[in-house]
């Protein structure tokens, strides 16, 4: 059973005088390789005059590029989407033989396209003990991925930060405390210094209310909820 939702993500900034706007590039537009099949899509910009050109990044993101000619006094960015959401197996994928079990090493020529994805930042004291504790002996591939995770969820704690930026891995581990971005990045770095390609991503997150209350645990979100998430 799939269902269908609507969702707008309204932006507006406003200036006590006229300024000049420099070129914006907007990020606001689902990538074409989503999972989730998204029926409709719409950006308006409210400012008068602009320019509009889509493009895409290297990584098949759409970009949204937008100059502005003359000094505004506002600009507001308005998003339309609707998105079919559908509950999915989240292990069905499927591995080559070759890269089951860890270690395991990338074939050169797919190695060169996953370089972005194996940038590793200088790993501080507090990840490189994370890291040490890890156990690095030869494992299923899945096993690994699952028990980084719940390893994570365990260490850190999560937090609303309405502060822009993300936390370093450091600060992270120090505070065990962060948000899904902060713990999105420090899972990205402990991925990339194990030698397994990965990449950070955002998006949004839905979370409707059930239509039945459930009788054997936690019901849910109590009204239907949206918000930016990164994982």
């Amino acid at each position: 059973m799939t269902i269908r939702v609507a969702l707008q993500h309204h932006t507006t900034y406003r200036f006590d005088r006229p300024v000049k706007v420099f070129p914006h590039v907007v990020r606001l537009r689902p990538a074409p390789h989503v999972r989730t099949p998204i029926h409709q899509y719409s950006l308006k910009v409210d400012a008068d005059p602009h320019f509009l050109n889509w493009q895409q990044d290297p990584f098949g993101n759409y970009l949204a590029r937008l100059v502005f000619p003359e000094p505004l006094e506002s600009l507001t960015l308005q998003v339309d989407l609707v998105a079919e959401l559908a509950s999915v197996n989240p292990f069905d994928f499927f591995l080559e033989e070759s890269a089951e079990h860890y270690p395991f090493a990338y074939e050169p020529l797919l190695r060169k396209d996953l370089a972005p994805y194996l940038e590793c930042l200088p790993a501080g004291p507090l990840l490189r003990d994370w890291l040490n504790g890890l156990d690095r002996g030869e494992q299923r591939v899945i096993d690994l991925l699952v028990a980084l995770n719940q390893r994570v969820q365990q260490d850190v704690a999560y937090t609303v930060r309405m502060e822009p930026g993300v936390q370093s891995c450091e600060e992270t581990l120090d505070k065990a405390l962060g948000s899904c971005r902060d713990s999105a990045w420090l899972m990205v770095q402990i991925l990339r210094h194990l030698g397994l390609a990965a990449r950070f991503v955002s998006g949004y997150l839905v979370q409707l209310a059930p239509d039945v209350k459930s009788l054997d645990g936690p019901s849910g979100p109590e009204e239907d909820f949206t918000d930016l998430h990164a994982w």
